[in-house]
Formats: C-alpha cells, sequence, structure tokens
C-alpha cells in the first residue's frame, strides 16, 4: 500500500502461506523481499528462491547487519528483474521472427514474390497500421488460416451436393461412367477435408462444429453404399442436407471467427459451388423422382445474388472480373438445361455446366484466399 523500497519478513517456519503472498506480490507489485527464518531445510531454500524471494538470511539478524542485507536484497532484485527482462524481449524478439518468417512464406507463396518485396510489405504494413511488425505477421498468419479453413469447410457444402447430382446422373445414364469417377474423387476429397481441419482447428473451439458435420459424413457414406436406384437417391438426398447444415454451421462460424469482411468474399465464392451442384441436383432428382419436392428457385435466387455480391466486391482484378463473366455465361447454360431436366439434351447441360462452374468458383475462390488485400487486411 505504501510502495516500500523492501520487504523485510520475519518468518521461523516459511510454508505455502507465504510463498503464495510473494507470488502475488510478484505479480502485482514486485518488490524486493529479505526474509530472516530459522528453518534451515534446504528445500525451504528452494521453495523461496523459486518464487522470487532475493534475500534469505538463517539464524542471524543484528541491527549492523541489516543495512548490508537490505541493500543486498535490493541489488539482487535489480539485476534479476533485468536479466527477466532481456530474457523475454529475447524471447519476443526470436518468436517475432518466427512469425515474420512465417508471414513472408505465405506471401511469397500467396502472391509469388521475391522474400525481400514480402518483408517490405509486412514492413509498410507495419508502418501503416502503427503495429510492430510481429503483430502485423501474425494478423498475415491469422487470415491465412482462417481463409484456407473457409474454403475447406465451404467445399463440403459443394460435395454434399455434387455426390447427389453425380449419383442422380448414374440414375439418368447421363456420362455414367464420368459421373463414377467424380463420386469417387468427391468421397475421397471429403474423408481429406475433414482429416485436414482436425488437424489445423482449434478443438476446443470448432471440435463440436467438426465432429458434427464428420457424423453427418458417415450417415451420407453409408448411404452411398446402397445400390443405385429411386428410393437410395431421396435416402441420399436426405442425408447430403444434413451435411450441408452441418458444413454450413461450420463455415459461418469459421467466417465469424475471422473476423475479416474480406473472409466473407471468400464465404460467398464458395458457396456458389455449392449452389451450382444444388440447382443440378434439384433440377435432376425433380425429374426422376416427380413425389419428391424441390424448389430451385430458392437456389437460383441465392446464386445470382451471390454473383451480384462478387461482382460489387472491393477484392477485383481483370482476372477475377473475366472469372466472373464466364460463371455467368456458364450459369446461363446451367439455367437453360435446369428448364428441361427431363431431356437427355437439358441433363447433359446440367452436368457440363455445373461442373464448368464449380472449376470457374474454385479458382476464384483460390484466387480470393490468396490475394495480397485478404492476406493484408
Amino acid at each position: 500500500m505504501h510502495a516500500p523500497d523492501v520487504i523485510v519478513v520475519w518468518e521461523p517456519h516459511p510454508g505455502e502461506e507465504l510463498f503464495d503472498a510473494v507470488r502475488l506480490l510478484d505479480s502485482a507489485a514486485p518488490r524486493p523481499v529479505l526474509v530472516f527464518t530459522s528453518d534451515v531445510r534446504a528445500e525451504t531454500m528452494d521453495a523461496g528462491l523459486a518464487v522470487g524471494i532475493e534475500g534469505w538470511v538463517v539464524n542471524g539478524y543484528a541491527a549492523p547487519r541489516l543495512r548490508s542485507l537490505i541493500q543486498y536484497t535490493i541489488a539482487r532484485f535489480r539485476h534479476v528483474r533485468q536479466m527477466r527482462e532481456e530474457l523475454a524481449d529475447l524471447r519476443r524478439r526470436y518468436n517475432e521472427r518466427k512469425l515474420i518468417d512465417r508471414a513472408k512464406g505465405i506471401l511469397m507463396n500467396a502472391r509469388q514474390v521475391s522474400e525481400d518485396e514480402a518483408f517490405r510489405l509486412l514492413r509498410s504494413a507495419s508502418m501503416h497500421a502503427k503495429q510492430r511488425i510481429g503483430q502485423v505477421s501474425q494478423q498475415v498468419i491469422d487470415a491465412a488460416q482462417y481463409a484456407e479453413a473457409i474454403n475447406r469447410a465451404g467445399r463440403l457444402r459443394m460435395l454434399s451436393q455434387r455426390i447427389v447430382k453425380l449419383h442422380a446422373l448414374q440414375l439418368a445414364g447421363i456420362e455414367a461412367a464420368g459421373s463414377r469417377a467424380l463420386l469417387a474423387d468427391s468421397r475421397q476429397q471429403i474423408d481429406q477435408i475433414v482429416a485436414g481441419l482436425e488437424r489445423t482447428l482449434s478443438r476446443p473451439t470448432f471440435g463440436d462444429l467438426l465432429d458434427a458435420a464428420a457424423m453427418s459424413w458417415s450417415a451420407m457414406r453409408t448411404a452411398l453404399e446402397l445400390p443405385a436406384q429411386d428410393g437410395s437417391l431421396a435416402q441420399l438426398d436426405r442425408q447430403a442436407e444434413q451435411l450441408l447444415a452441418q458444413a454450413e454451421r461450420l463455415t459461418s462460424a469459421l467466417a465469424m471467427a475471422g473476423a475479416g469482411p474480406s473472409l466473407q468474399v471468400i464465404n460467398v465464392a464458395g458457396r456458389q459451388r455449392m449452389l451450382a451442384q444444388r440447382l443440378a441436383k434439384q433440377a435432376l432428382m425433380g425429374a426422376l423422382l416427380p413425389e419428391v419436392s424441390v424448389v430451385p428457385d430458392d437456389t437460383v435466387a441465392a446464386f445470382e445474388q451471390g454473383l451480384a455480391y462478387l461482382r460489387n466486391a472491393p477484392l477485383s482484378s481483370v482476372a477475377i472480373r473475366e472469372s466472373l463473366a464466364a460463371a455467368d455465361a456458364a450459369w446461363q447454360e446451367m439455367l437453360r438445361g435446369a428448364r428441361s431436366p427431363a431431356s437427355a439434351e437439358g441433363r447433359l447441360a446440367l452436368a457440363r455446366a455445373s461442373e464448368e462452374l464449380l472449376s470457374l468458383f474454385d479458382q476464384l475462390t483460390d484466387t480470393y484466399e490468396h490475394s495480397m488485400q485478404m492476406l493484408m487486411g
């Protein structure tokens, strides 16, 4: 309370009560502590030194010695504090160096720039934001990690719908061999995505959402083992809708946790992949299973709303605008196929346009994920 220069303690038998008090003192208002005691045990001395007691005198105190002991305790306290500060600064600089190296690597891989140029970007951003370069580097690392996780989780949404679409194309006899190959590839992708997210996501934060998605995929995978027939298609779609819902929850949570407006662009671009597959699936199911109620109008509206959002997004370039124009042309082809899903021509248009849109929005999502604007905030 009085901010003393030193604290002098007489305690014949020091124990945890004293040591707890010294720990609290060290965390709240560090001061030199000098202890006089009659405890001769080495273990107690070690415990005292461990909690930060600088002076420890056993069986002896007298007026002539007190001044020198106090001065020694204060001097040792200053010396230890200086060593701690130097060690903390060394650790901070070492950790900051590691962050800078990681951030440089991300920028170099994403934008194909040199190491010097990557460092220049980090330093410039540091000066602009008035933050340490280590803080900026951490933000780049976090942005890259969340962007990658959103892209991966977003693919789960798409694959849930693509698998049902491919199953329906096999039933319809449209490009059956190609559909079987794409179906096997889709299943492998989901297994890899789930395993990758397990390794990279914080389990305390996202574990419940990831577990729910994994359980939904397990149920869907079981449904895939059934023979390809009309009844199995409806059952598979029900499982796919559960996986879609869980993947949507996970992707939205990641986008909110990242708390960056650029991440929303990645989320929307990734969702366009799903909507293209969903419309093809709905059109095919409506033709193959007239008793199943599907509402493709909502999917069409959502896709066109996403397309408009991406056209007006701040993250843009000549390549992005060209990709969006190509996506618009493929979307028109998709709509033509969706209007005649009962015909072989319409089904073929759905199969090809949906895969073309998937490829285009895969490229766009990757472009947004690795854009300098997104990485640098």
